[in-house]
Parts: C-alpha cells; structure tokens; sequence
C-alpha cells in the first residue's frame, strides 16, 4: 500500500506539533532553571576579611596590654581589673587629648576600678589582670590613693602650670621648662 499524499502531510503536521508542543513544556515558567554552579575558589587568592563587627559591637572587656581608642576598640564604662600579674606593677591611663593628654592614671598592686569616660580618646594599661566592664563604681582610693582622688594628673599638671605662670608675673623670673 503506498501513503497517500494527505496521509504524509498528516504525519507532516502530527510530528511538527509534537515538535511545538515539547518546546512549550521546556519553557513553562513553573519549572526552575537549574543554578549554574559557583566557581572553585582559587587556592592562590589572598584570604577574604573578616566580617566587620556589627555597629555597635565594641568591647567590653581588656584581655592583654595595650593602648584601645574609646569607642572604636572599647566602649566608654566602669572597668575593673584584680590588679597586678604576678608581683608586678599595674599600671593604667585614661587619655584626653592634646590640651589635657593624661586625664588620670595609676600604678599600684591593688584592684582596681576606673570609669573610662566617652569623651577620653584612649585607655591604655600594663601589666594588668583582664578588665571587664562593671556596675561597680569607681573607688578612687584604689586607684592609687588619697592624691589622685583629690586631684587628678591633668588636673595637678595644670594647677602647677597657673602657679609657675603667676610666680612668673610677679617677679619676673623665668621658671624653666621641661
């Protein structure tokens, strides 16, 4: 039996419908595309960084000596440290700026316990047992006797400097720097 002309031009249109009909399947928007893979790190590519600390996420605690920017590396607070390692000296220094560059400081073999201020541009301490932030308020004979806690360093610098300056206005002699 030989096809007839209608019967191959049926099978013509049945196998180019099919043909259609599968490529709108392989385009249905219900079905995900599959992800391309991601690429193999590179073993000679230098090491990402770190995650940036989230805001606000500053330090509560000192564990080793050093000089730390209030509000960068620490956060302003009460600190409180057991004192000195070993038979040593705990030394420690709340820093201000250029006008008042030591605003308190002490070196003693007691505990200690210092309120690092927001406005103080540093803290830096030596020789020290860790500091943690405390509720405890500062207890300024432990911070290095009866002295500091009347006057501060800044504050005794500057008290010296007014009596020189006046010594100086009443006599006229030149008192020599340092």
């Amino acid at each position: 039996m030989r096809p007839t002309r209608a019967a191959i031009l049926a099978a013509a249109l049945v196998a180019a419908g099919v043909g259609t009909f599968s490529g709108v399947a392989t385009a249905d928007p219900d079905t995900p595309e599959p992800t391309p893979a991601a690429p193999a790190p590179d073993p000679n590519a230098p090491p990402a960084p770190a995650p940036a600390a989230p805001a606000g996420a500053l330090a509560t605690s000192i564990d080793h000596d050093g000089t730390f920017v209030v509000g960068k590396d620490i956060a302003p607070g009460t600190y409180a440290s057991a004192g000195p390692v070993g038979n040593g000296a705990c030394y420690w220094k709340r820093i201000g700026d250029d006008q008042n560059p030591i605003i308190d400081n002490a070196m003693t073999k007691k505990a200690q316990t210092v309120a690092i201020e927001p406005t103080d541009k540093a803290f830096k301490t030596s020789g020290c047992q860790p500091w943690a932030q405390t509720d405890a308020p500062p207890d300024a004979q432990a911070q290095g006797g009866l002295l500091p806690a009347l006057i501060a360093g800044g504050q005794l610098r500057g008290m010296l400097g007014t009596l020189n300056n006046g010594a100086r206005q009443y006599d006229g002699s030149q008192v020599p720097t340092p």
